[in-house]
C-alpha cells in the first residue's frame, strides 16, 4: 500500500536525487551537500537556519519539500528507562519508535548502551496472534523519508535532554527495524532509508551496527544478503517447529521451517555475520522443554545467538509471559549446549513498549472524542 505525500520529504532524498532537483534549478552540485548537513550534521528544524543558503533557494525548498513528516505526539519513559515515541504522520497515522536502554554494570544511565527500534509499516500484515502491530491491520507502507525521521525525532529528543556537538548517532549503539510492520515487506523504501541511515552525507551509522527483522520472507531475505551493505539479519522465529509456529504466524504457511532455515543460513554464509533467533515466549505455546530442545538444535545448526523475550501483555489478547523460574529453565538448555543466549528481562511493560500497543490505545481515544 503506496502512500504519497503532497511534499516529499527531504528525509528521503539521497545526495544524488537531491543533487539532480537542484541541477534542474541551476544551483551547483555542492549545494546537496550542504543542505544535507544541515538536516543530518546540524539538525536544524527549519528552513530559515540554513543561513548559507539563499533566500530564493531556501523557499524553493520549503515549497518543494516537507523538512520532517513524523511530529512528536507523545513520548514515554518507563521505569526501566526505556522510551516509547508516539509520532503523527502527514495524512494522521500514528507510528512508534521505542529507545531501549540496557545499564552496564558500574555505570548511570546516561552510559548504558541504547538501541533505537524503528518502524516501517502503519499496522502489519502478517497477523502474528500474539502481536499489538496486527490487530488493526496493515494500513500502509512507510516511505523511505518517515523512516529516517524516526531517527532524527531521536536526536531532537536526545539532544534536548543532553546537547552534543556532534550531530552523528555515535551516542546509540545499534539501531533495530523491528518496529511496527514486517521490513522486509516494505523493500525497497527500507534500502533506500537504510541507505541514507548509513551515508556519510546521512546520518552516517555503521551498517554493522544496523539490523533488520523479518517474520520470515523468504525471497526477501536472499534478496538481502545480496544486498552490499553489511547489515545484521534477525529473525522472528517463536516456533521451534512448523506446528508450534503455524499457531502463532500465518507466514509459517508460505515459508515453513525447511524452506526458512536455508534462507537464513545462506545469508548468513554470503555474511559472515552470526543472526538472531527472536523467541518470544508465551506461557503453554512455545515455552515447553521440547521447545528448548528443537530451538538448541536450530541455533546450533545456523550458529545463531538466540534472544529470548519473555511475553509482554497486550490488551485484549490472551497470551501470558511464563514464570521467571520456567524462562530460565528455558534458557538453562540452550546455554547448557554453549549457545549465545540473551534473556531479556521486561523492557517498557509500564509503557505499552511491545510493538503497537501505545499507537491502538491513542487511535481508540481519538475515536471516542469524536
Amino acid at each position: 500500500m503506496k502512500y504519497t505525500p503532497i511534499k516529499p520529504p527531504l528525509t528521503g532524498e539521497t545526495l544524488e536525487t537531491l543533487s539532480d532537483r537542484l541541477k534542474e534549478r541551476g544551483e551547483p552540485a555542492f549545494r546537496a551537500r550542504q543542505i544535507l548537513e544541515w538536516l543530518y550534521k546540524k539538525r536544524v528544524r527549519s528552513w530559515d537556519a540554513m543561513t548559507n543558503l539563499s533566500k530564493p533557494l531556501r523557499a524553493w525548498l520549503a515549497d518543494t519539500f516537507e523538512l520532517m513528516p513524523a511530529a512528536l505526539v507523545l513520548g514515554r519513559q518507563s521505569a526501566d528507562v526505556t522510551d516509547k515515541l508516539l509520532l503523527e504522520l502527514g495524512d494522521k497515522s500514528l507510528i512508534e519508535t521505542v529507545i531501549i536502554r540496557a545499564p552496564q554494570d558500574g555505570v548511570g544511565v546516561d552510559h548504558s548502551r541504547k538501541t533505537i527500534c524503528v518502524s516501517t509499516q502503519v499496522g502489519c500484515a502478517m497477523a502474528c496472534v500474539f502481536c499489538a502491530s496486527g490487530l488493526a491491520g496493515l494500513k500502509r507502507d512507510l516511505t523511505a523519508g518517515e523512516i529516517v525521521a524516526q531517527l532524527l525525532q531521536v536526536c531532537y529528543r536526545e539532544d534536548a535532554l543532553t546537547p552534543r556537538a556532534h550531530a552523528e548517532l555515535a551516542s546509540f549503539d545499534n539501531i533495530v527495524v523491528m518496529g511496527m510492520g514486517e521490513p522486509l515487506a516494505n523493500y525497497d523504501a527500507l534500502m533506500r532509508a537504510l541507505t541514507i541511515v548509513n551515508a556519510d552525507w546521512g546520518l552516517g551509522f555503521g551498517a554493522r551496527r544496523i539490523t533488520v527483522s523479518t517474520s520470515g520472507l523468504v525471497p526477501k531475505i536472499l534478496k538481502l544478503a545480496d544486498e552490499p551493505l553489511g547489515f545484521r539479519l534477525a529473525v522472528s522465529l517463536h516456533g521451534a517447529t512448523d506446528e508450534v509456529r503455524e499457531k502463532i504466524m500465518p507466514v509459517n504457511k508460505a515459508y515453513p521451517l525447511a524452506k526458512l532455515l536455508p534462507a537464513v543460513m545462506a545469508f548468513s554464509e554470503k555474511h559472515g555475520r552470526m543472526i538472531t533467533l527472536e523467541f518470544i515466549l508465551i506461557a503453554d505455546v512455545n515455552d515447553s522443554f521440547d521447545q528448548a530442545e528443537k530451538l538448541r538444535d536450530i541455533a546450533l545448526d545456523l550458529h545463531a545467538h538466540v534472544n529470548l523475550i519473555p511475553y509482554n501483555t497486550v490488551e485484549g489478547l490472551p497470551w501470558k509471559r511464563p514464570s521467571n523460574n520456567r524462562q530460565e529453565r528455558f534458557a538453562d538448555v540452550l546455554r547448557n549446549a554453549r549457545i549465545s543466549v540473551t534473556l531479556r528481562r521486561e523492557k517498557g511493560h509500564d509503557i505499552d513498549a511491545a510493538c503497537g500497543q501505545l499507537r491502538l490505545r491513542t487511535e481508540k481515544e481519538r475515536e471516542q472524542q469524536l
